[in-house]
């Protein structure tokens, strides 16, 4: 295997995914603005949104980036087809490894890096994109749905209502209501001020303590301050508002283990943690399955085949990870299944692919007709 040739490759594959990036980054990014420009306007608006789409930039280049594997490697074997080289290799001898293996290999460190880009540069980009959005042009979009506290926690026999505060300010106007196995209230706390003790215990300030009895009695307290043990520590309250995807890996597994605690839903959370590797590696199997269905027998059309084939499959996996985000949502499919869908599937299209290229399918069919001929003459 001719390492010259193998650099060759590599360059041109480079030389296809960086235009084809910066294509589609341009084009994604005048889009967005040609169809908001209306609501960009105040005062110093040309520096707020010249910020705002640095910031967009870096994201939608997070987010094109599986995508432009995928057209680079078909768009680079095409060229190879239509200078004759692809034929003067395939005459040669030369398997088909010379071609997986540059861009194979350069699609997995592009893979590595976008998880690193995410985690380093793409987490704060988002939020501030977000950010000027809401804040600067008061378009808010569903930011309510991601930044408006939580109330309502449930920890053991104990449901929290905290109305205002936080761990470390204490919380305001807080209910503890206790139940009991059946689900039946047996206490209910009201308290001005709730502030943590220390482990599981907490001290409530100008408390009304309630008691339900079996026989439908109620006994009333009214302590200035009390102290109970609520069996949930004060990192049980740390909920930190805000989209996972925004959050770094470490933050959304705390966030993972918090909520769980106080059942909150986590399954958004988990889907993030999924997607931080799952979303960049599926450009792995979408570079060499294009390089395969490029480099396939009686293959017309070269370039624009190439682009038309890697569209299809990017929209074909773009409304697959649409539709299992919503199952996921919907609690009708796994997390980790929904992240990882789209790499799978574009994993065995990939084998499919090389297996019909080795004719493997066709040896199959002729050991197979060959074996039925023999039966045939035994039986005769």
């Amino acid at each position: 295997m001719s390492w010259t040739l193998i650099r060759s490759i590599a360059r041109e594959y480079v030389v296809l995914l960086l235009g084809i990036l910066a294509a589609l980054v341009v084009v994604f990014l005048v889009g967005d603005f040609v169809d908001r420009a209306k609501a960009y306007t105040g005062p110093d608006w040309i520096s707020a949104v010249a910020e705002l789409y640095l910031n967009k930039a870096l994201v939608s280049l997070h987010q094109l980036a599986p995508a432009a594997l995928l057209l680079a490697a078909g768009a680079t074997i095409s060229s190879l087809r239509k200078r004759g080289e692809l034929t003067a290799l395939q005459s040669l001898g030369f398997s088909p490894r010379v071609l997986l293996l540059p861009i194979g290999g350069l699609a997995l460190l592009a893979c590595v890096s976008l998880v690193i880009f995410e985690e380093k540069v793409v987490v704060n980009a988002s939020r501030r994109v977000e950010e000027i959005t809401v804040h600067r042009f008061n378009r808010w979009g569903d930011w309510r749905f991601y930044y408006v506290p939580k109330q309502w926690f449930r920890r053991g026999e104990h449901v929290f209502h905290l109305r205002g505060g936080d761990v470390e300010k204490g919380f305001e106007n807080a209910t503890i209501l206790t139940m009991d196995h059946d689900f039946r209230l047996r206490r209910r706390i009201d308290a001005k001020h709730m502030r943590h003790a220390g482990s599981s215990r907490w001290t409530m300030q100008d408390v009304m303590e309630r008691t339900f009895h079996a026989d439908g009695s109620v006994t009333l307290r009214t302590p200035v301050a009390a102290e109970y043990d609520l069996g949930a520590e004060a990192d049980a309250f740390r909920i930190q508002m805000g989209r996972p995807e925004q959050m770094p890996l470490a933050e959304i597994r705390r966030q993972i283990a918090a909520r769980g605690e106080v059942g909150l839903e986590t399954r958004n959370f988990e889907l993030a943690v999924h997607n931080r590797v799952a979303y960049p590696l599926a450009g792995l199997p979408a570079a060499l399955l294009a390089v395969l269905l490029a480099i396939r027998a009686g293959r017309r059309g070269h370039l624009t085949a190439a682009l038309v084939e890697g569209l299809c499959i990017a929209m074909a996996m773009w409304s697959l990870m649409v539709v299992s985000r919503t199952l996921v949502l919907g609690e009708r499919m796994p997390p980790a299944l929904a992240a990882w869908l789209p790499f799978l599937l574009l994993s065995v299209s990939a084998l499919v692919a090389w297996a019909r290229y080795q004719g493997l399918f066709a040896r199959v069919r002729a050991d197979g007709a060959t074996g039925r001929a023999s039966a045939s003459l035994r039986q005769r």
